[in-house]
């Protein structure tokens, strides 16, 4: 894997995603300029939804974590014999090529150097600067290892981990430089002022509701009805983007030969409520959402009845 940057991609592509090709833009807007002020952070999250940062990480340790993950997927068989281990190439025998099952696996998500990137001081402190005082993740983790053909649909997070503050952010870490091609995370810019989808879809819980989780499966649909546009850009070993319980977003299928590694961590002050779901040392999870004789209710008729 190169140790050089990415080149940031310009204007308008034409992307896969989920069944579809649609135009996304490439104009995420980093926010490293004002990484030292806490309230030009907090008045661009409110306004863009999101916060591209640059290097947050400390790219050698994010490239430690990648090396013991995929030590851990050679394993499993997921990484293709006889390559450069840290080109990340997917084999093309494994039996689950979209699978994200590695969220919440123990195996991978209490490795040392896993937990040093996400619990490290760089985010932490970051996070304690940014929302005034102490901050706490959630013990869960979600990292995901996407190889071809993944991809994942239109969603608010609220809807998973809305049982505690509403002051919660996710973050985005790359393991590992992540070109157009793999799929990166993808954002529906403008969708956290969808007020009526905030006051409908953003209110549900899955587990309390019983509905999908996610609001679209038709990106194209989302725009015509609501407004906004589809924005991603490369991310290399060290970057994260960090984004409101209420951006939609989704991730753009990866057509490259390579395992895309990412995870997804929470954020919030510590003095706050937390959702009950996601902590301890057995966090409780989904319990009654997508279980065996779980009965979901369709999304067409949740959004009839949400009247969006």
């Amino acid at each position: 894997m190169s140790s050089n940057r990415l080149d940031k991609p310009q204007g308008k592509l034409k992307m896969p995603f989920l069944h579809q090709e649609v135009e996304v833009s490439t104009d995420l807007r980093e926010s490293n300029d004002i990484l030292d002020d806490p309230d030009a952070l907090k008045e661009r999250i409110a306004a863009d939804g999101y916060l591209l940062i640059r290097g947050l990480h400390d790219k050698e340790a994010v490239l430690t974590a990648r090396q013991q993950i995929l030590e851990k997927l050679t394993t499993k068989g997921m990484v293709a014999p006889e390559t450069p281990l840290m080109d990340g190439i997917f084999n093309p025998e494994y039996p689950e090529p979209t699978s994200t099952g590695s969220m919440g696996n123990k195996a991978l998500t209490q490795l040392p150097a896993f937990k040093a990137v996400v619990e490290g001081a760089p985010v932490m402190d970051f996070f304690k600067r940014f929302l005034g005082g102490e901050a706490r993740t959630f013990d869960f983790k979600w990292l995901r290892t996407a190889g071809p053909g993944s991809g994942s649909p239109i969603h608010y997070d609220i809807v998973f981990m809305g049982r505690g503050t509403q002051n919660l952010y996710s973050c985005w870490t790359p393991f590992g430089d992540v070109s157009l091609d793999m799929g990166p995370i993808v954002f529906c810019l403008g969708s956290n002022r969808f007020e009526k989808v905030r006051a409908t879809y953003g209110k549900s819980d899955v587990d309390r509701d019983m509905i999908e989780g996610h609001f679209s499966d038709d990106p194209l649909e989302i725009v015509a009805k609501f407004g906004g546009h589809w924005a991603t850009t490369t991310f290399s070993a060290g970057d994260v983007i960090i984004f409101s319980m209420f951006l939609m977003h989704a991730s753009l299928v990866n057509t490259s030969n390579k395992i895309r590694i990412t995870a997804d961590t929470r954020y919030q002050l510590a003095s706050e409520p937390i959702d009950e779901r996601w902590i301890g040392e057995k966090p409780k999870g989904h319990y009654a959402w997508k279980q065996e004789d779980a009965e979901i209710e369709s999304l067409e008729t949740s959004r009839q009845r949400w009247g969006v």
